[in-house]
């Protein structure tokens, strides 16, 4: 019945009930019988004949209607051959089966699946619900033959990136799981392609046995750069932490390295925090009070009903932890905002302890002290950051520090034990050729960050006799980057973000220092001369897109840039490998092996290269 109401017929009959006898003509009002002498016998034969008897134009009407849709109904429609084969199972090797195997392993890769999740009832019956011709391969499967293939697969695309890079950058640190007898080293990469764009890839997460001497630190980095075919000729720096076994590891290597910028700027500030006894006392009982609230889930139900009775969005208090200062200064931002909440709480209920009015303007004026530190922070541990950005910073710090002002009062001592920290442990950074050149060849800072014109100077000279080894070894190079321009490309940034107190005293710099006509006297090269003379670009624009624009123009700046711009100023990369470690061997997985952990590590940070 329900077919049969699906003909064009009966865009030119009407029926009284579903069930009618007979139909009604749109055209001329005349019953028609619809033939049969039961419902399930009705059918449209009758009201064809009568419209091509008595209603010609309609009838062509019909006619047309009639072959389009028959057109539509044959395309639909499957032949039993092929419906036959849609129930049919993929086979293995299939295109279409590979494909969605290979989805599966990427899914189990970049979320940092279990291989059980294979097994998994709810898992197996989405792809069932998807494509019910796919037949999921077992657990094993996947573990010993899909993993390794793409494994291998991650592996050649990264080789192959790599492979004519002249100069690259490492990060390296070492791990060890809370979790089961495991200790990984890692190594991560860092170079500047072609148009100058920066790139960056894990190497390996190693699993590291026995004591962590400097001899065996060096020989397993060693071994690491030589399974990826990289010569010492072609490291440019090595990024580590401040411990003196990898320092004298790397010196040992014969390779040049740094400790990281972030971890000494954490010892700064940790010796800033503890100088000062009654910024610590209040920042104690700050720790207490998030302490009682974490720990008790009546106290944080009360203090949510008076955030709620105060129109404030529920918030949680922040807790700090040791070994992260700006956990301190978030902690202590946390406690500010709910300065009203909290005192409201005391009214009527107990705490292990209370800050009085003098300490909570002592927290108050520390979270502006220390919040230039918290900015420089995240900026050094962004992807983008180079060595270029620790020149700049410290002047920037110094500057900010030394400025006394009637806000001061209560909190000196710690601005000047702050102060001399930064002194005391970048007091150099402007003597270490790897960081200064760096900062003369990030079009943003230049020489303008120089504390003095004897380092300036210092600076230049180091720069000059790189670019005059590179006269050397290439002279066609050379001619083509002492051609003069007379203009100078600017690339302006995407988008103009606020500026921030940190990021204005950079800009107040640039304008103390900045002499658009005049030309840096002591530079010997005609190329950095002409450089160094134009105004530097805005500190929000991308020195790296700056030197894919002028490349063409100082070819010799350039490949210099490429080499010192694409070492980062922390090794923060090689602790975000670990982050993701600690997401796979965990309390579930913690029998784990090494090798199988290092494996979906390395493809969790570099499949994203591939798939791109």
């Amino acid at each position: 019945m329900e077919r049969a109401r699906e003909s064009a017929v009966w865009r030119y009959f009407t029926l009284a009930t579903p069930t009618s006898s007979s139909a009604v003509c749109n055209v001329c009002k005349v019953n028609v019988s619809r033939g049969g002498g039961i419902t399930a016998k009705y059918n449209t034969t009758n009201l064809i004949k009568h419209i091509q008897k008595h209603h010609v134009k309609e009838h062509a009407e019909f006619l047309q209607l009639s072959k389009t849709k028959g057109a539509d109904n044959t395309a639909q429609q499957l032949t039993l051959q092929d419906a036959f084969q849609r129930r049919e199972k993929f086979p293995m090797e299939s295109l279409k089966a590979s494909a969605i195997t290979q989805k599966v392993v990427e899914f189990i890769v970049l979320d940092a699946q279990p291989m059980s999740v294979v097994e998994d009832e709810g898992f197996r019956r989405l792809l069932e619900h998807l494509e019910p011709r796919y037949s999921l391969p077992s657990r094993k499967y996947f573990s010993e033959t899909a993993l390794p293939q793409l494994y291998k697969k991650v592996c050649e695309h990264v080789s192959k990136e790599i492979q004519d890079i002249k100069a690259m950058s490492f990060t390296t640190d070492i791990w060890s799981s809370a979790v089961c007898p495991m200790s990984l080293l890692s190594l991560t990469v860092h170079w500047l392609d072609t148009s100058c764009t920066p790139h960056g890839a894990m190497l390996q997460a190693k699993n590291f046995h026995g004591s962590h001497t400097s001899d065996t630190i060096s020989a397993a980095i060693k071994d690491i750069l030589d399974q990826w075919h990289i010569p010492l000729n072609k490291v440019h720096v090595i990024l580590r932490d401040n411990a003196s076994n990898m320092k004298k590891a790397m010196d040992n290597m014969g390779v040049r390295s740094l400790g990281c910028f972030a971890h000494s700027l954490q010892l700064v500030v940790n010796e800033g925090l503890l100088s000062q006894r009654s910024v610590s006392d209040a920042i104690a009982i700050g720790r207490q009070i998030v302490g009682h609230f974490k720990h008790s889930p009546l106290a944080y139900s009360r203090l949510q009903d008076i955030q709620l009775q105060m129109q404030m969005q529920p918030k949680r208090l922040q807790q700090d932890v040791k070994t992260r200062w700006n956990s301190t200064y978030l902690m202590i931002q946390s406690l500010l905002e709910q300065k009203r909440v909290l005192c409201a709480y005391i009214a009527d209920h107990d705490l292990p302890s209370t800050l009085t009015s003098n300490q909570w303007a002592l927290l108050e004026k520390t979270s502006i002290v220390l919040a230039p530190f918290e900015e420089l922070t995240r900026k050094v541990s962004s992807s983008t950051a180079s060595t270029a950005d620790v020149i700049p910073a410290v002047t920037v710090l110094k500057r900010i520090l030394a400025k006394e002002g009637d806000a001061d009062t209560g909190i000196k001592t710690m601005k000047k034990t702050l102060l001399q920290a930064v002194n005391k442990r970048f007091g150099t950074v402007e003597d270490e050729p790897l960081y200064a050149l760096a900062t003369l060849l990030d079009p943003r800072y230049k020489d303008r960050y120089f504390t003095s014109a004897q380092f300036a100077k210092r600076a230049k000279d180091a720069l000059t006799g790189e670019l005059e080894e590179d006269l050397r070894s290439s002279t066609a190079r050379a001619s083509q980057a002492a051609e003069p321009q007379e203009k100078f490309p600017r690339v302006e940034a995407a988008a103009a973000a606020a500026p921030s107190s940190f990021m204005q005293e950079f800009d107040q710099i640039v304008e103390e220092c900045e002499d658009p006509g005049a030309a840096s006297s002591s530079s010997p090269a005609v190329q950095l001369h002409g450089y160094l003379a134009e105004k530097t670009v805005a500190a929000s624009d991308n020195p790296y897109q700056y030197w894919g624009v002028n490349k063409s123009r100082l070819p010799c700046l350039a490949a210099t840039a490429t080499k010192y711009l694409c070492a980062p100023c922390t090794s923060v990369e090689s602790e975000r490998v670990f982050s993701t470690v600690s997401n796979i061997v965990d309390e579930k997985r913690n029998r784990l092996t090494a090798e199988r952990a290092e494996m979906l590590v390395f493809m969790r940070k570099n499949l994203p290269l591939l798939i791109k």
